[in-house]
């Protein structure tokens, strides 16, 4: 469990120019479920999640890992909890060209100092990249280099998966199966996923926190059963929310 305390995180655009990302903000968030972080470009929601990852520091305030202030921890802590506890998913692929799709996903475990080969190829048959396995970033899709990213977040069965935009280079299509995919991982696992897309938002999350100007205007909880999709149940009409009118 994560819990947020009460943070804010400045910066200094210059010696007189302070601008506060994250003002104020606290909310605890759960062992598992898909979790979106929503807002528009500014509204602090990538600050949020690096903040939790131990990837920037505070400025004040606190952020616990199940029961662990990680805004104590020194650098080699940090460096282990951002090993062993967060996986990370980005936009951007950060994949390796030089290096095979196998080769791309042993660093995650090359960096702490773990290596099993069973597990990883349990990992590829998670994200469906088994037969893709020797070829190299180059010889990929968009969508295979993120599932990439996807198993290194995976193998190190790490407990969080943190997810900054991550169908932001990706068609519908391809959007949908990542999302379909993270899905099924926040079966066990806490996903959250920073995004400034609403549909996509209404169509997958367990819960939406949306932020603005730094702060927590508004937070959503799902029932279990939710789905975003028309139904007529007791006489009672479900409209879905933010529903793409292009869908077929």
């Amino acid at each position: 469990m994560i819990e947020v305390k009460n943070v804010t995180k400045t910066y200094f655009i210059n010696r007189k120019t302070k601008c506060t990302a994250i003002d104020d903000v606290s909310l605890v968030l759960p062992d598992s479920g898909m979790v979106f972080i929503i807002g528009k470009s500014g509204s602090g929601k990538s600050t949020l999640l690096n903040l939790i990852g131990g990837l920037d520091n505070t400025t004040s305030g606190t952020i616990l890992a199940d029961g662990n202030e990680i805004t104590t921890f020194d650098q080699r802590l940090l460096t282990k909890y951002r090993s062993s506890y967060i996986g990370f998913i980005f936009q951007d692929y950060h994949v390796l060209n030089s290096f095979t799709l196998l080769q791309n996903i042993n660093l995650a475990l090359d960096i702490t100092n773990s290596s099993d080969d069973q597990k990883v190829e349990e990992i590829l048959k998670v994200v469906d990249l088994t037969e893709y396995k020797d070829r190299y970033p180059s010889e990929l899709s968009g969508g295979q280099k993120q599932r990439i990213a996807v198993a290194r977040a995976l193998v190190k069965d790490a407990p969080v998966i943190l997810c900054d935009e991550p169908t932001g280079n990706l068609d519908s299509k391809t959007s949908q199966q990542i999302l379909d995919l993270l899905k099924e991982i926040s079966k066990d696992k806490l996903v959250v996923v920073v995004s400034h897309n609403m549909v996509e938002a209404n169509n997958y999350a367990d819960r939406i926190i949306e932020l603005y100007d730094g702060k927590v205007v508004r937070d959503r909880r799902r029932s279990v059963n939710y789905s975003n999709n028309f139904k007529i149940e007791d006489n009672i009409i479900y409209i879905p929310h933010y529903r793409d009118l292009t869908e077929n």
